[in-house]
């Protein structure tokens, strides 16, 4: 099967699974790109539905290559419609539809005997910054990653670009504040917040028992809620005019921090 014309109904129901939160909601499904984002998703266990090649730059070999033994459908696109529907266009070719699935707490599995480090987000509205904080979680190997009270749903097409696939390897959970903090404590996690009020620096907290850091918006910052429940607070210092730092570079900073108490 081959489809060369834009207008085809297959293609613009494409299109809108990579543009509208809403349309991946209702069909349960979302759209991944690239090789590598491709084989993370396959690796985290989501359930291909179909695949869309443009055979001018991939092969149909590679394509059922990268897929196994999947029963997915395959299907030719013309280098027109590639372009229609490549969200990026440096992209290598292919394009997949997977089935979508609720990420709870429930499913977040912690490994008995370590000190894991969770990473938790409030009110993250760009899935440009959710997906760099993702990725450094996938580098630094954070336990997890919470999501409270999202503005952004966790297959928007540009969060799985920049996370480069890490919100398949990173388990995963969106819930609300309130959810997260009770599931926190139950687990005997510390809980800090990244803040500058009554704050310590990040240097000085004792990251070798299990840690959550609350990490809220560059706009509002964290709700009282976190600033209440937090045993401490934390802060990276700021030696220059500006006083504060993109929420996925203090996410970088404070995670290697962790890794570096850890490995030493």
């Amino acid at each position: 099967m081959e489809i060369t014309s834009t207008a085809n109904p297959r293609v613009k129901e494409l299109v809108l699974l990579c543009e509208k939160s809403r349309s991946r909601r209702q069909a349960g499904l979302f759209v991944v790109e690239g090789r590598r984002e491709i084989s993370a998703c396959l690796a985290g266990g989501f359930a291909p539905r179909s695949v869309y090649y443009c055979p001018q730059i991939i092969s149909s070999e590679e394509v059922e290559a990268l897929f196994g033994f999947s029963a997915v459908e395959f299907v030719s696109i013309s280098d027109n419609v590639y372009s229609k529907v490549a969200y990026r266009g440096t992209t290598e070719g292919v394009v997949a539809v997977f089935e979508a699935r609720e990420r709870g707490l429930r499913d977040i599995r912690l490994r008995v005997g370590q000190a894991p480090f969770v990473i938790v987000l409030e009110s993250v509205e760009k899935p440009g910054n959710l997906g760099a904080v993702l990725r450094t979680a996938d580098a630094s190997g954070a336990a997890a990653v919470i999501v409270c009270d999202p503005l952004t749903d966790l297959y928007n097409p540009n969060l799985i670009r920049a996370s480069i696939g890490g919100v398949f390897t990173v388990p995963v959970a969106a819930c609300t504040s309130e959810e997260a903090y009770e599931w926190l404590h139950s687990a005997g996690f510390q809980i800090l917040t990244a803040q500058l009020q009554d704050s310590s620096p990040y240097y000085d907290i004792d990251f070798r028992q299990p840690t959550a850091v609350v990490f809220g918006t560059e706009a509002t910052g964290l709700r009282e809620f976190w600033r209440q429940k937090a045993d401490r607070h934390l802060l990276i210092p700021m030696l220059g005019k500006l006083d504060s730092l993109n929420v996925s570079t203090s996410v970088a900073v404070i995670s290697y921090e962790a890794v570096r108490q850890k490995q030493s």
